[in-house]
């Protein structure tokens, strides 16, 4: 007795093809817009030519694994990826290489109030909430398409889950980078640092993942009211070294110390036989100081005053004089000049 023809029967013979299924096959026509390709069963698959890396060097009888990204297009083609196929293997071979305490990156695709999810190949990734970050976070949804380096705290590879922990992770770098902050730190050292917060008295500056103190009175060598006035929070400055406590983790900076002191400034324009006129602005026991123009201060000996060796200062000028004074000496390193008494006016 033979066997009545059954189609119903012959269609189940076939594959059936669903979204996000992957399946090996042959190039069977090569198109300018893309490839026919054989996955097997009654339907065959279109490729587009731009999923291809190289396009030109594609031809018939090329074998390679695709995934169904659509199941019928316009021309009743089911379309696939070789590409996507290919990422996603290798996704799963960096999944199936994780272990515990493994270090990755993942893109964050969904969030929701538990944590963060996304897709490693066929594996799923979960950061918790309370592991999204070692900072406090606002709203989650900011790490939807961003990049997220985690450590892996649990791993399932039967049923392709991996939980992470990006706060974990967080946390061994930040405590990695303060041991090599005090290994290296030294007085009178250099440093990078980004001003955190400006307070009435200074400002805490992060130095290398460390939270270092810059008093207001090593930020400028005038007078100022607040730190404001001449850095800016969020800005990156070089500072010195000037205080280290290691044994309370303690370190004040100063930022003033790598600026030229106005003073020196000041002296360095001022040339030995130059001559001006000055403002005596106090007397001492063995002479005055003066003030010159340009706002440098320097020693009038008394002997620089007058040949007459019995007489005092007091005899000679007084606070407020004008006077003509002739530089004599200075030292650019200390910022010190002296003056001769040349003339005195009225």
């Amino acid at each position: 007795m033979s066997e009545e023809f059954n189609l119903d029967l012959i269609d189940k013979t076939f594959t059936s093809y669903k979204k996000g299924q992957i399946f090996d096959g042959v190039v069977v026509l090569k198109r300018e817009d893309g490839v026919i390709f054989n996955i097997g069963g009654k339907n065959d698959a279109f490729i587009p030519a731009s999923d291809f890396d190289d396009y030109e060097k594609t031809k018939i009888g090329d074998r390679f694994s695709v995934i169904i990204t659509k199941q019928k297009n316009e021309e009743g083609l089911i379309e696939a990826s070789m590409r996507l196929a290919r990422d996603i293997k290798i996704a799963n071979q960096n999944a199936q290489s994780l272990r515990l305490g493994s270090k990755f990156t993942f893109v964050v695709t969904s969030v929701n109030n538990s944590g963060l999810s996304s897709k490693m190949g066929d594996y799923s990734v979960f950061v918790p909430a309370s592991e999204a970050s070692l900072k406090y976070v606002k709203d989650l949804k900011s790490f939807v398409g961003k990049q997220l380096e985690v450590v892996v705290t649990e791993i399932d590879h039967e049923k392709k889950s991996i939980i992470a922990s990006a706060k974990l992770l967080q946390e061994q770098i930040k405590v990695a980078m303060e041991n090599n902050f005090w290994n290296s730190i030294f007085i009178n050292k250099i440093v990078q640092g980004k001003v955190k917060k400006i307070m009435p008295y200074g400002a805490f500056v992060d130095v290398d993942g460390v939270d270092c103190f810059l008093h207001i009175s090593q930020v400028s060598y005038d007078k100022i009211e607040n730190v404001g006035e001449v850095l800016n929070e969020g800005e990156t400055y070089k500072f010195k070294v000037i205080k280290l406590d290691r044994e309370n983790k303690k370190v004040e900076l100063s930022y003033k110390a790598l600026l030229e002191d106005p003073k020196i400034t000041r002296v360095k324009e001022l040339s030995v036989g130059d001559k001006m006129m000055a403002k005596v602005v106090k007397l001492l026991r063995f002479g005055a100081i003066v003030k010159v123009p340009n706002g440098a201060t320097g020693l009038l000996h008394i002997q620089n005053c007058t040949e007459n060796r019995t007489k005092n200062i007091y005899e000679l000028v007084k606070v407020d004089d004008e006077v003509e004074v002739e530089v004599i000496d200075k030292n650019d390193e200390d910022g010190k000049v002296s003056f001769k008494l040349v003339n005195k006016i009225g």
